[in-house]
């Protein structure tokens, strides 16, 4: 794994649900080339799907063509996914994971992140928010 294309990747889009397929399928065959696991690399990705529709939903409220850059680093034993965006700048609820209605909409994607990933750290940006993802490599 020495092509710096299956380590490290920086991704624009806009504020699109349509984009984030595309960002979703880049981190996973970077995650599958570094060697990790088929259930570690799904949970990647659907740890970065997740995070990416979070941003358009609540740091855009669903406004289109807005900017959000995300960088992907992958080597034998970290996976860290870096997305930064220029929104409304809220952090997240803390208590997001709490029982909720199972019926209503929505809800899950900060579960997700906790759960899924090894370190999940939001960082107030003056115009916007900074998320950073990390993922230990489990072995095969």
């Amino acid at each position: 794994m020495s092509d710096l294309e299956d380590t490290h990747a920086q991704l624009q889009i806009e504020s699109n649900a349509k984009a984030i397929a595309g960002v979703r399928k880049r981190a996973e065959a970077m995650a599958s080339a570094a060697g990790y696991d088929e259930r570690t690399v799904g949970e990647i990705g659907l740890c970065i799907n997740e995070a990416l529709a979070n941003v358009i939903r609540h740091a855009y409220h669903n406004v289109p063509g807005q900017p959000i850059v995300i960088t992907l680093d992958v080597d034998e034993s970290r996976f860290q996914t870096v997305i930064r965006d220029w929104g409304s700048g809220d952090l997240p609820d803390p208590n997001a994971d709490h029982v909720r209605d199972q019926f209503a909409p929505g809800g899950l994607g900060l579960l997700c992140l906790r759960r899924l990933m090894d370190e999940v750290r939001y960082q107030l940006q003056p115009d916007g928010m900074k998320l950073t993802m990390r993922r230990e490599k489990n072995p095969a």
